[in-house]
Parts: structure tokens; sequence; C-alpha cells
């Protein structure tokens, strides 16, 4: 196995209650269960010796190709080995698990084929469970089978190829020759601690489970209204917030991993397998934009159960994340133990920053419960107006912003600006549904806060909105601004903000979402470009009437998508992706470009 395959050289596959990264060279070095924010069983991405991992290897003893993509409009991944002796293939699936009732087991699925030659291969599985704090015992149940157990959890191995054990006792290896034609067969399986090997998987039963699987993607998939110039770019975008997204409650994490830098060898490491709700809100109305409504309707009632909750110990209504059954304790951890991706620590776990006040999530809220066709039922309207009056009375006050800084809280535009959001929605929505509520004080509150933005948030000397009122400094969250209505693309104080952030923020289309060093966020270091400013970018030119210049950034920005279409967080200095893996944000956040580009080139294209 490579030690620290890069970042994005990484497929995921996922069942909605799990997920598993997938290195180019076939090996599994990231899996969590029984839910995406549960104990590691793999986890060599943070710690080569420690971590744990599956892999399949073949002899090399020549040269071999490997190129890895997935089956079209599917979750299924394929590894492709080719070389002198032939060509072989590994299949990487999770048939998905739909409904409300969480899964105690998970099943991860590796067939092994060969299509052309002799090929031999190596099956090695060496799990670490509990990020590689907790000891576990292995027993054989047959030469094809094996449990791996320890206090946190277990692990089922079956294949079709002979089991050997290490000499360490508690990992195993399976050497198998396979010939043109001829198929293994390799199931891992996630149980509680304890559990023994139940009903035994075949091949009639692992080839329905694939047939299953793309059977389900491709079904959903066909719901997508898209039709767009991007239709494989935007569908594995939309595929990937689904696999991101926890089917028994409805919640989308930001992103499968945690602990990837957004600087190597620095401290910004953190563990992003929460739901937050601003990024949940972002790509709900993502997935609703291409015409997903289930998805919608389902964090609508998770977002619901959150306002109803009674709020946090220091009175905000909301937490600004929490795991993805709604439990708000997220108590941030270092894992001392684990080297780091390339010595990259501390590795964190759970995120010190739930407890922090962010004020623009309320604008988020607002903004997706708007677009999922308003707010169901007399009590879910009776909590949403609560909030609302609440928000009336709290929203004028310092906050840690959007970026969860970690130096001090400032009077940030983007709250201001997604403030001015949650009244303005709040007040449609009583409008267009006759629905009770305070609207001379709603109406009041929005004019404040809009009026506040353009007299504090805007510096006239830069000609630009700036990230906060005590500052010169630019950022480009605002990029949000037109999308948001608080004001046309076309405004003159945009424009100009736009030209502002060209200079300073835009470097070849990649767009950093602002200087720590001009504005120091209380942590060492630098990062790179993000990646959904890079996008929200395109998605501001384009609505600015800027269209060429919008598709040159966007197909740009393409161009640095990993193999298999996927996104970390930003772009590093030499062209590497960094942070967690995939990101939501980014892959929200190229829906909404490509659509807004779409719609724009279609405009030009359609006037003379």
């Amino acid at each position: 196995m490579n030690e620290y395959p890069p970042i994005d050289e990484h497929g995921i596959v996922g069942d909605l209650q799990t997920a598993a990264l997938v290195s180019s060279d076939a090996t599994i070095d990231w899996w969590c269960a029984p839910r995406f924010d549960a104990p590691s069983v793999f986890a060599s991405l943070l710690d080569s010796e420690k971590g744990g991992y599956c892999a399949v290897a073949i002899d090399t003893s020549h040269t071999v190709t490997v190129r890895q993509l997935y089956l079209p409009d599917t979750a299924i991944l394929l590894t492709r080995f080719s070389g002198p002796d032939g060509v072989g293939e590994v299949a990487d699936f999770m048939e998905p698990l739909v409904g409300d009732a969480p899964a105690d087991r998970h099943r991860l699925v590796r067939v092994i084929r060969v299509v052309r030659g002799t090929l031999t291969f190596t099956l090695s599985c060496r799990p670490r469970f509990d990020y590689g704090r907790a000891t576990h015992t292995l027993g054989l149940v047959d030469d094809h089978a094996a449990v791996f157990d320890s206090p946190v959890a277990a692990l089922h191995l079956e294949t079709s190829a002979q089991i050997t054990v290490r000499a360490d006792g508690t990992d195993t290896v399976s050497d198998f020759t396979l010939t043109a034609g001829e198929v293994a067969g390799v199931v891992l399986t996630t149980a509680p601690p304890g559990a023994e090997l139940s009903e035994r998987s075949t091949y009639d039963s692992v080839r329905a489970a694939f047939d299953r699987c793309r059977r389900y993607w491709q079904t959903w998939l066909r719901t997508s209204t898209y039709r767009g110039r991007w239709r494989d770019m935007v569908n594995r975008s939309a595929i990937t917030l689904k696999l991101l997204t926890y089917a028994p409650t409805g919640a989308p994490i930001a992103a499968a991993t945690m602990g990837l830098p957004e600087q190597i060898g620095g401290e910004r490491n953190w563990d992003y397998r929460y739901t937050w709700i601003r990024d949940a809100s972002l790509s709900v109305r993502a997935l609703r934009d291409l015409g997903f409504t289930e998805e919608a309707h389902a964090f609508r009632r998770w977002l619901r159960d959150r306002v109803g909750a009674g709020g946090t110990a220091s009175g905000e209504p909301l937490q600004i994340m929490y795991r993805v059954d709604g439990d708000p304790k997220l108590t941030e951890e270092t894992l001392d133990h684990l080297s780091g991706y390339r010595d990259s620590a501390p590795v964190r776990l759970g995120n010190g920053a739930a407890d922090q006040i962010q004020l623009d999530i309320y604008g988020e809220a607002a903004d997706a419960l708007a677009q999922a066709t308003g707010i169901a039922g007399i009590t879910g309207w009776k909590m949403f107006a609560g909030l609302v009056d609440w928000l009336a009375d709290n929203w004028d006050r310092p906050d840690e912003g959007i970026w969860e800084t970690r130096g001090g809280r400032q009077n940030f535009t983007f709250s201001r600006l997604m403030t001015w959001v949650a009244f303005d929605r709040a007040i449609r929505l009583a409008t267009d549904e006759g629905r009770p509520a305070d609207l001379i004080r709603w109406r009041t509150e929005r004019d404040a806060v809009f009026e506040q933005i353009v007299e504090r948030g805007y510096d006239t000397e830069r000609q630009a909105f700036v990230q906060h009122f005590d500052t010169h400094v630019l950022d480009a969250s605002l990029l949000l601004m037109p999308r948001m209505g608080f004001l046309a693309a076309s405004d003159p104080m945009w424009t100009s903000t736009m030209d502002a952030m060209e200079r300073e923020l835009v470097s070849d289309s990649l767009v950093y979402r602002y200087d720590p060093e001009a504005s120091p966020d209380g942590l060492r270091g630098t990062e790179g470009t993000f990646n959904m400013c890079s996008f929200l970018y395109v998605e501001a030119l384009a609505r600015a009437g800027r269209v060429q210049q919008a598709r040159y950034a966007f197909e740009k920005m393409l161009t640095y998508a990993n193999h298999v279409g996927l996104f970390a967080e930003e772009i590093g200095p030499s062209g590497e992706q960094l942070g967690n893996f995939p990101q939501a944000f980014t892959h929200l956040a190229l829906i909404a470009a490509a659509q807004a580009l779409d719609e724009e080139l279609d405009r030009a294209e359609s006037t003379p």
C-alpha cells in the first residue's frame, strides 16, 4: 500500500448512513461505521501504520496502469489494473439503506474480476478500530470467513479466496489468481461488538445487491431536471451530496472525513462529519433546485426538530452544528497517537466550533424552508415564527462568522446579510401563506439590517463590501449577496465589489475566501483557494452579465476536479486538493454555478 495517497486520488462509496474512501490503488483507507460520525474501522489516510486499511493489490513485477472511474450515473466505483499479464477490475459498492431506521450492520462489497489474461491478487485486511485506539481479536469462521472483534465494533470478512492469518494474529491476507472471466468476491460487514457472522454471502446475493445498487442510483438520478451543458459534473455532484446525507434523519454532513489539512503540516485540521445548519441548508437547496424534493422535506423535518428541541445552554435557539441524529454534543479532542495526513497534526475528533455563535445560520435555515414550499403545519409555523421573533431581539451583535474564526467575535457583514435573508423569507412566507406574524416588527428589523449593511459593511474608499464593520478586508462569502436577493447583480455597489475581489482574492479564476494575514483568524499558517468560493464567483460573474468570463472560470475550475469528478475543500499552491473530502460546500456551489451559467448563456445566445 502506498503511504498517504493524495487526498484527491480517491472515490467515495456509501450506503446513505456510512461512507468509505477508496484510493486509486484500490485501498479502502477510510471507513467509519455505523454512521458517518462513528469511530473508524479503517483510517490509514490519517496514519498509514496505525489507521488500518483493506487493500487489493496485484503483482507489480511489471508496469501496471491503474485507472479509476464510476459506472455512469451510479456510486459504483471501478478500479482497473492494466498490464502485460492482463486486465483486472475491482468494483466497490455499498447498497443504499433507505428508510428511517438506522442499521447496525453495513456491508461494503468488493467484486474482483479479470477481463483479459491472468492476474495474481493479494487481499490484505487490517482493521484498526476507534481510530486505532481499540485492540481487537481475530477468529476464523472457516477458510473463507473471519471475524475481527473489538469493544467498539466488529468487522466480518467474507471472501471467495482462502484466508491466511498473518503472524501478528490480528490481520489477514489472501493470495489468489484469476484468469479471464473469473470473479472473486470480498464482503466486509461492520456489526456491533460481539456479533456473529450470520447469513453468508453468495455469488447470487452479491450480484443481486450490485444490480439493486446500480438501479437505485440510476432511478434516483432520473428525477433530476438538469439538462444543461455540464450534465456529467452536475450529476456527480448531486450523487455526492446524496451520499453525504444520513437517510434515517435526512441530515446532510459537510464532508465524509476528519482531520485532513487545509495546509500540509498546518493545524487547520477539522472534523467535518457533522451537520452544519448552513452547509445542510445550502446542500438541500442545491438538490431541490435539481428537482429532488424528498431530500428537502426530510431535512425540513430534521430542522424543525432542532428548533423544537428547546435551544442551547447559551440561550441560542439553534446550535450551528449537530450530529446526524441531532445530538448537540461535539466535544473536540486531539488524537495524539495519529501522525495525521502527511504528518499534519493535530488530528482533531469532534468540533469545538459547535459552541460558537454564528448568526448567519438563521438566514440559511429560513431560505431552505422557504424553498421547500413553506412551513408544514400550524405547530411548525409557530416554532418558525418564534425563531424569527427571537432573532428580532438578538441580531445586532458580533459573532464568529461563517468561517468559524477563532480570533474573537466581530460584526461580520455576511452574518448581517443572512439575518436580512431570515427576515425577508419569513415576511414572504407569512404573507404568501396568510400566517399570523408580527410583520411590522419583522419589516422594521429587516430594514434596520439593510441600512446597517449599506452604511457600515460597505467601504466607500475601497468601493466594496468588506468582511466586517471594523476592517477593510474583503471576504468571498459575500459573493452570495446577489443570489440571496439583497441587491441586483448589476448594482454598481456590487460590480465594484466584484472588481475589488478580482484584484485581491482571485488567482487565475481560483478564489481565496479572505486574507488571513490581513484579518487574523486566531490560527497559524495559510490555506489554499476555497473551492466553494471559486464556484460562487462563477455564479456572480454570470449573473452580472460577464458570461464569457464566467464560463472560462467555471471550465478552468472543473479541471481541478479529481479523476472521478470529486472536490475537496481547497486547492493548494501546487494545484493539489486540500481539506476534508469530498466537500459538500464545493459540490453544492458547482451545481448552482452550472445552473446560473446555463441560464445566462441561453439568454445571451437567444439575443441577436
